[in-house]
């Protein structure tokens, strides 16, 4: 679904073919993606809490967590970095990676609980829906408030995207309770599962490469036209 989006982006972006990707439902298509990577990211939480608590001490265990939600925020700091200087009209200054490492830190908090984060993350979602149309200041452009006329090619504040995560971590302890698969829950058989489990395990690597990889191609494509003068 990202890759099928950011495909019909870019090309729109590069004005190669306009493709209408401000329309609803290509809008509805980029909010369910994100939503569904924020659900899972909520739902290994709890997995890689359930084990992470069996072997670690506390010190340990949120050492673990400080140190994963750093290194994605610095990823996600490098694209700010990447996108300042490429789209300085549009750079992305809280994109989902901020957002995830931000959650991941903090995930000690909320981890531990089932239905607190149920109700939390609706909370989150409709203080999310309160503020977002409430101008303000550009640092509490993390919290979902920005300055009239602000544009980035990724947005995701905590309010209301963190609703996701701890919908997705209510979700986790419910489906895989103490970090094992509920009795019952089976994988369907499908003929490509491989293939995506191997894509799930591996989906950082590809949020990081897929870009890249559609722009390499594109320019390959259309620079002969004249779209990427090679200089």
């Amino acid at each position: 679904m990202m890759i099928i989006f950011h495909v019909a982006f870019d090309m729109a972006y590069f004005g190669i073919v306009n493709l209408g990707v401000h329309t609803v439902p290509w809008r509805a298509l980029a909010v369910c993606t994100a939503s569904l990577f924020l659900l899972l990211v909520g739902v290994s939480l709890t997995l890689s809490s359930a084990r992470a608590q069996k072997t670690l001490k506390r010190r340990d265990f949120l050492l673990k967590y400080l140190r994963r939600g750093a290194g994605i925020m610095g990823l996600g700091f490098l694209l700010t970095l990447v996108t300042l200087i490429l789209a300085p009209k549009e750079p992305i200054l809280f994109g989902i990676l901020h957002l995830i490492g931000f959650s991941v830190i903090l995930s000690p908090l909320f981890i531990r609980y089932t239905w607190v984060n149920f109700f939390a993350g609706l909370g989150a979602i409709f203080v999310g829906w309160g503020i977002g149309g409430i101008p303000g200041p550009s640092y509490l452009l993390w919290l979902g408030v920005h300055p009239p006329g602000f544009a980035s090619l990724d947005y995701t504040p905590v309010f209301p995207w963190i609703g996701a995560v701890l919908l997705g971590v209510w979700l986790g302890h419910l489906l895989y309770p103490g970090g094992q698969r509920r009795s019952g829950l089976s994988i369907p058989h499908l003929p490509c599962r491989d293939v995506l489990c191997s894509a799930g395990r591996h989906s950082l690597g590809i949020y990081l490469l897929h870009q890249p990889v559609i722009i390499l191609i594109i320019i390959i494509l259309w620079s002969p036209a004249g779209i990427f003068p090679l200089q």
